[in-house]
């Protein structure tokens, strides 16, 4: 009997900051399929992530309030700072899915207000600490893919905003358009700032199978979520002079965002063959999956969207077959999370 609490302890300190994960993942294959047309798959993946969010928000608080020591060190560590992210872009995701399936206003907008104040403090927090601190890792030991988390929060913001935009009156349409507008184009000028360094480190280090860690399927997922907050820009344009104004931009910049997406999932496949059947490292549960899980689902959502947006009817197809394969990643996951628990259990 006394040995239960003591199990449940470090489970509870070493919860990892990028949990919501499973949110952003669970958010966007909804989203996905709903798109096309899935509904009841939609409204039951909707429900267990509302379950999802409050659960890994609660677990979090606590971890913040019993551990402090280890939440705050994992908030200023170059490898784990990175994964707090997901926070914003669970919540955003969760709140483009209430104003996506036509619930009350309020819950779509208080969602995106949280959204928007952790975003602010988890950013200047995280990077300021990077900044200042004085004993620092080298670049090879300090990115990964984890970093573009950041990118993802921000487009996130403007997916939403785009969203709740399509959806209000006048004045806030055009406010929540221009904010849309700004965090799209932050997002994309982040993007290039740290994909830079990441493919630095790619090209130029040694690099190992155990370095190749899931979140670097976000170089793909960052560009795709930039792809979806462009399609959905131009949707909004005839509401808003100044997009439409932009027009000829939001359409090259949301082209560029999806192709350079797609250029890496051939390579993310081939580094994954690599580190899997080449190099023979061990495939087991980490939270950190669901953050390759979104990718998937996002690229989906992000073709289709811009299919309607440009009438690039000729892509019809690779929607649904990334769909599909987010599902089997998606269900893949959650297997490995149950699998987990039930170790830990045996372990309690």
């Amino acid at each position: 009997m006394q040995s239960q609490p003591a199990a449940s302890v470090p489970a509870l300190a070493d919860l990892s900051p990028a949990c919501f994960a499973m949110v952003m993942a669970t958010g966007i294959v909804s989203l996905a399929a709903r798109m096309h047309g899935w509904r009841a798959a939609a409204v039951a993946l909707f429900g267990l992530n509302i379950v999802a969010w409050l659960a890994f928000g609660m677990l979090t608080a606590l971890r913040a309030t019993r551990y402090p020591g280890r939440f705050f060190g994992d908030l200023i560590d170059h490898r784990r700072g990175p994964g707090f992210f997901t926070t914003v872009a669970g919540t955003a995701v969760l709140g483009s899915q209430f104003a996506t399936f036509g619930l009350p206003a309020p819950a779509a907008f208080g969602l995106g207000a949280v959204a928007a104040v952790l975003w602010f403090v988890l950013t200047y927090a995280i990077f300021t600490a990077f900044t200042i601190k004085e004993d620092k890792p080298t670049l090879d030991q300090g990115i990964t893919g984890g970093w573009l988390l950041a990118v993802v929060a921000t487009q996130s913001l403007a997916v939403l905003g785009a969203i709740l935009a399509a959806r209000s009156a006048q004045p806030w349409k055009l406010e929540l358009n221009f904010f849309a507008l700004s965090m799209w184009l932050w997002g994309g000028m982040l993007y290039i700032w740290m994909m830079s360094l990441i493919f630095y480190r790619y090209t130029f280090f040694r690099f190992a199978p155990s370095d190749l860690a899931p979140p670097y399927w976000i170089n793909m997922g960052a560009m795709a979520i930039s792809t979806l907050a462009g399609s959905l820009l131009i949707v909004n344009a005839p509401d808003a002079p100044f997009l439409q104004a932009l027009l000829p931009f939001l359409k090259g910049f949301t082209i560029l965002y999806w192709a350079t997406g797609t250029w890496w999932i051939p390579m993310l496949v081939l580094l994954a063959v690599w580190r899997y059947v080449y190099k023979r490292f061990p495939l087991r549960y980490d939270p950190l999956y669901w953050g390759a899980v979104f990718p998937l689902g996002m690229y989906s959502a992000a073709t289709h969207e811009m299919i309607l947006a440009l009438q690039l009817d000729f892509l019809s197809w690779v929607p649904p077959l990334f769909l599909g394969v987010a599902v089997l990643a998606w269900t893949t996951a959650l297997l490995g999370l149950g699998r987990h628990l039930l170790r830990l259990r045996r372990t309690a």
